[in-house]
């Protein structure tokens, strides 16, 4: 059984810290197989048990063993927050069946972050953009999907620049945590680093994109020395010590070699040698990475396997578990098939039902949406 390894990067964006992103928020589109619609009515009453919660969606496991996806995106954000979502807790939900992921992000959806000065005209406009969006979507034409999104930015852009509040330098400043770790950031720097910052919202206002760009950029350069002892390079000790590995002393120099290149790959801003070099490394983790047990794999699936089915299971991963330690991966690849044929029945019997939820009720609230 492979297992992920990590790799960690510091991204500080100037959007997500001082301003809202410029284009629509989107999440990218999941396929997933349609529900089984005979198990659901069009409209329906679910009651149930939170299992997770995901923001704008939660899931259910409805008292009648089912699971389910709900989707509370056309709640508004203060009942959303009203609501106190909390795992574990009773809710019963009524709601309409979604055919996929992508579909609980609606226009209506969509439309709630948009500025409220965004006049009628403009919003026919993205209606329609987002309507041809979502049909492009379906049909995997990415690149026009991108093209349209550029459309929709082009017109909210105006709205949300005029709109946007900037944050104070200061604020600014302190959302980076240097505090946390008693960084001092030079008064020198600080006075520089604070004429480029309004310099770069002056840029941004006036929707100078590229010369804003370059300003932030130099903000960077000056913040740079500062984030470095914030985020001090990750050894490679430290990088392995809370991964379950069983690595030889002679494969050791050459796993730490590897480390050592891909971080300086990072550093130099080589994206293609580091791409190189962490995959080689990943390879390498994978050989050396200690199996859960049967037992363990087991715990992750949250329905019950009969007795037969387990006892070939338990067969199957061992011997996969073996071949993949063997670096047998065209052998090893047959034996974690034959496991998912076995294990898709119950993948398919335990598949989430989507409902794109119109009314909650929780902790004796009832809450209706204002869009259906």
């Amino acid at each position: 059984m492979k297992k992920t390894t990590k790799k960690s990067w510091m991204i500080v964006s100037a959007l997500t810290i001082g301003m809202a992103v410029f284009t629509p928020h989107q999440a990218e589109a999941t396929t997933a197989k349609p529900a089984n619609e005979m198990t659901v009515k069009a409209e329906q009453q679910i009651k149930g048990t939170i299992k997770n919660i995901y923001g704008d969606s939660i899931t259910i496991k409805g008292k009648d063993g089912k699971n389910y996806y709900i989707g509370i995106q056309k709640f508004s954000d203060e009942q959303i927050a009203k609501m106190n979502l909390v795992e574990g807790q009773e809710i019963s939900v009524e709601g309409s069946l979604v055919q996929d992921y992508a579909d609980f992000y609606t226009f209506d959806v969509y439309k709630k972050d948009l500025p409220k000065e965004i006049t009628k005209e403009d919003l026919a406009k993205l209606e329609k953009l987002f309507n041809q969006m979502k049909k492009l979507e379906k049909e995997e034409k990415y690149e026009e999907v991108d093209k349209i999104n550029v459309e929709m930015d082009k017109i909210t852009k105006p709205y949300i620049l005029a709109s946007w509040v900037p944050v104070s330098f200061e604020k600014f400043i302190e959302e980076y945590g240097f505090s946390e770790k008693n960084i001092v950031i030079k008064e020198n720097d600080k006075k520089q680093l604070k004429a480029i910052y309004d310099q770069w919202i002056k840029l941004t206002k006036s929707g100078k994109e590229d010369k804003a760009q370059e300003k932030f950029d130099e903000f960077q350069k000056i913040l740079q020395p500062y984030l470095d002892a914030l985020y001090p390079p990750v050894t490679f000790e430290e990088y392995i010590s809370d991964m379950e590995l069983d690595i030889p002393a002679e494969a050791l120099p050459k796993l730490k070699a590897i480390y050592k290149d891909a971080q300086k790959a990072d550093a130099d801003k080589n994206d293609q040698l580091s791409e190189k070099l962490w995959n080689d490394f990943n390879e390498m983790i994978n050989l050396y990475t200690k199996p859960i047990s049967f037992e363990q794999y087991l715990s992750d699936f949250d329905f019950e396997i009969k007795a037969t089915d387990k006892k070939q299971l338990k067969k199957l991963y061992e011997e996969a578990i073996a071949l993949d330690k063997k670096g047998d991966s065209e052998k090893s690849s047959e034996k974690w098939a034959a496991i998912d044929k076995i294990l898709n029945p119950y993948y398919e019997a335990n598949k989430e039902i989507l409902i794109s939820a119109s009314k909650v009720t929780i902790n004796g609230k009832v809450y209706l949406t204002q869009h259906k």
